[in-house]
């Protein structure tokens, strides 16, 4: 780190919010620097990661800084102020992509060992497997999140709706669990005592009675909640057969997880689905193939390209199974052929969008059977397929909206359990042992089923409760979702009881179900609820609500109270980042909508006016200006080249934040500064957006997709010369 902190900093990522930040950072350091507010980076993009890795593999111009580890410590610091944009939670076909480019970029770094056999290829395994899924996330949440919608894109949206798919009672779609042997039936969970708090161990006991440690060196503090379960591989393999034979004729068949966050778990869960599916196939050559079915179906069509015995012998199996609902039909691409390419938290709410419908390999519109086998979180899905079945589409002009307290911090829940989730390679039992001895948690096992354990801390969740008290008084109606009948919510409760009471107030706690449709209601009725969760939950609702509300849960503001004084400002979700990158590839324009940045920028210069910079907030309030003037006269970005797209927006945002700081009358010098800069902007209007547009239609090179060229980024991003001369 440098000798002092910068103000603010702004996170590099992956993808399309990247490219978005090569056109709009130079505005916003430009502003930032006429009001002495330092705006620095930090990489927290796959590429970033991977090369931090191998600094002694790598020359001197090739090093990078492992900016992920010291964002995490500076995220401890009450200096901390970072704009944290969407990146990559990567799968392994993800990470293998990005090793591939940047070694033919010439980093010669080593591929991954998918099936490590020496020492060495273990070591390098286990470094990348520290960037594998939600990686970034863990690290930098020293903090819960408060995630909302802002006033005027909250306004915005009722003024202008989106469109929604209809939804009718005969409506087909239909979310399926597990009927048991999934998480939410084995979990089992214990609160430590001041007795037991220490070190401890997983440990596997084998039927004849052999031991191995599966994890050590393990620290539990007094009061943390830990949690131990698994999902029985034997009961996985028998739903996903019965699902796919109860298939009803014209209703497609889908499978939605998140093997990109859920790193361990989730790609073996979407392995059992594959392997079902090309059952007949792996029957006939799988002892002659290395694949691996986490993989996906794409990787085995890579597999076997050019053997046209094989190629037909796939094609035949997949035609005796149901159509599956597709990624991209024109392309072939089904939901089992890449494990991130279907994303739960924002593939479920597109379906319910639409209306309960899912797009088939014929590229026509039809009803989904939804296949979410765990049941601490598929009933969620549930019950809102159903209650919109009954009540029909949203009224988006009128229903109130949905914000989310989540207990994150420190790792806290499922997202914080890769290192302790393990398939079993026999049958036997998983212990957790306490350097006393004592077994705190065990669970009997068999052979390929997957365990994993997961905690949540004592300050975490405490301050978890305070901030829903808080967002429950300023927001009017809401509820702690957690379910008495599930073992690790049982021991939350323990925790939010005594809080209420002690704070007087009567806040409702509900299982995720009957919190699901009591918010779909009091929504319904045009009030503002705040849902408060765990962490999976916490991720889930908020791309649920915000997709179904405003079209887009890019739109949400998330501000993370650091709890040793910092703040993190989060800006949406990325899950349609890829597709967005691939038309500018092929067509050089940009929808990616900023707004969410936007949204954090004005909430992070918020909180450095309240360490005494003035004229932070000075900036702060003329950025919600632009930001409501951005949506109300329409410059959002849109979908088709010679329309508005994510430069063109960041012209008018410029525009307009130029324009409130010359009017407004808090800071003379502010104003003075950018009087001259709002009159030259307005005054240039039609050459600087015909420079931004007179390369659109046209193929852009980016000289690679995880880790660009910088020079190609900003050629294409920052195309207006005049622009950039006047904002420097």
């Amino acid at each position: 780190m440098a000798d002092k902190t910068p103000d603010i900093i702004y996170t590099i990522v992956d993808e399309a919010p990247e490219l978005a930040r090569g056109s709009l950072l130079p505005i916003i350091q430009s502003f930032s620097e006429a009001a002495g507010v330092n705006v620095a980076t930090k990489d927290i993009s796959l590429a970033g990661r991977i090369l931090a890795l191998f600094p002694e593999l790598l020359s001197d111009d090739q090093r990078v800084s492992d900016d992920l580890a010291e964002l995490g410590e500076l995220v401890k610091t009450p200096d901390a102020n970072v704009i944290k944009l969407p990146n990559i939670s990567a799968s392994v076909p993800q990470l293998e992509a990005a090793i591939k480019e940047l070694q033919s970029q010439g980093y010669p770094i080593p591929a991954y060992p998918a099936d490590p056999q020496t020492d060495e290829e273990k070591a390098v395994r286990a470094k990348y497997d520290t960037v594998k899924g939600s990686a970034v996330n863990p690290v930098l949440r020293e903090g819960n999140s408060d995630r909302r919608s802002a006033k005027a894109v909250k306004e915005y949206a009722k003024a202008n709706p989106h469109r929604m798919g209809e939804w009718t009672s005969s409506s087909k779609t239909t979310v399926a669990a597990m009927p048991g042997g999934d998480f939410f039936a084995n979990e089992k969970a214990a609160t430590i005592t001041a007795a037991q708090a220490g070190g401890a161990k997983i440990v596997f006991t084998a039927k004849d009675g052999s031991e191995t440690v599966l994890k050590s060196g393990l620290k539990y503090l007094e009061g943390e909640i830990v949690d131990a379960t698994f999902m029985s591989a034997k009961a996985l393999t028998a739903y996903i057969k019965n699902e796919v034979a109860s298939m009803e004729p014209g209703v497609l068949f889908s499978v939605h997880l998140k093997a990109t966050m859920m790193k361990v778990s989730d790609p073996i869960i979407f392995g059992h689905f594959v392997s079902v599916y090309l059952e007949d196939f792996l029957a006939k050559h799988g002892d002659k193939l290395d694949f691996n079915p986490n993989s996906g179906i794409g990787a085995l069509e890579k597999l076997i390209a050019g053997n046209a015995e094989m190629e037909a012998d796939l094609k035949a199996a997949l035609a005796a199974k149901p159509a599956m609902y597709m990624v991209d039909s024109d392309k072939g691409i089904t939901n089992l052929h890449v494990p991130s390419d279907v994303i739960i938290d924002a593939s479920m709410p597109a379906v319910i969008k639409a209306g309960g419908i899912g797009w088939g390999p014929d590229g026509k519109a039809a009803d989904t059977k939804c296949c979410i086998p765990d049941n601490s979180y598929a009933c969620v899905y549930d019950e809102t397929v159903e209650y919109f079945k009954e009540t029909g589409t949203l009224d988006v002009t009128t229903c109130g909206a949905v914000s989310n307290v989540g207990l994150m911090a420190q790792k806290a829940e499922e997202y914080g359990s890769h290192p302790t989730t393990f398939e079993m390679s026999a049958d036997g039992t998983v212990s957790i042992v306490l350097d006393s001895g004592e077994v705190l948690l065990s669970n009997e096992v068999e052979a390929g089923d997957i365990w994993r354990s997961c905690t949540a801390k004592k300050a975490p969740i405490l301050d978890w409760i305070q901030l829903g008290i808080e967002r429950f008084d300023a927001t009017g109606t809401g509820a702690f979702w957690l379910d008495k009948n599930r073992a690790h919510d049982a021991e939350l409760i323990k925790y939010v009881e005594p809080a209420l009471k002690e704070a007087g107030k009567d806040i409702p706690i509900m299982d995720p179900r009957t919190a699901t449709r009591f918010t779909w209601e009091e929504m319904r009725k045009g009030k503002d609820v705040v849902t408060i969760t765990g962490n999976v939950l916490r991720d889930y609702l908020t791309d649920l609500f915000p997709i179904l509300e405003l079209g887009t849960s890019a739109k949400m503001l998330s501000i993370v109270k650091l709890m040793n004084g910092g703040g993190m400002f989060e800006t949406g979700a990325g899950g349609s980042a890829p597709k967005h990158v691939q038309q500018v590839i092929e067509e050089n324009h940009l929808r990616w909508d900023s707004l969410g940045e936007f949204c954090a920028l004005g909430e992070s210069y918020n909180f450095l006016a309240t360490k005494g910079r003035p004229k932070a907030a000075v900036l702060g309030k003329a950025v919600e200006d632009a930001t409501t003037k951005l949506l109300m006269e329409g410059k959002s970005p849109e979908r088709k080249v010679g329309q508005n797209d994510n430069r063109s927006s960041h012209y008018w945002f410029a525009r307009y934040w130029a324009e409130a700081l010359a009017a407004q009358g808090d800071d003379a010098e502010l104003a003075a500064h950018f009087a001259p800069i709002a009159k030259e902007l307005a005054d240039k209007e039609s050459v600087i957006l015909d420079e931004l547009k007179a390369d659109e239609g046209k193929p852009a090179d980016m000289g690679g997709y995880y880790h660009a060229d910088p020079a190609k980024v900003a050629s294409i991003m920052r195309p207006s010369a005049t622009l950039n001369a006047i904002i420097g």
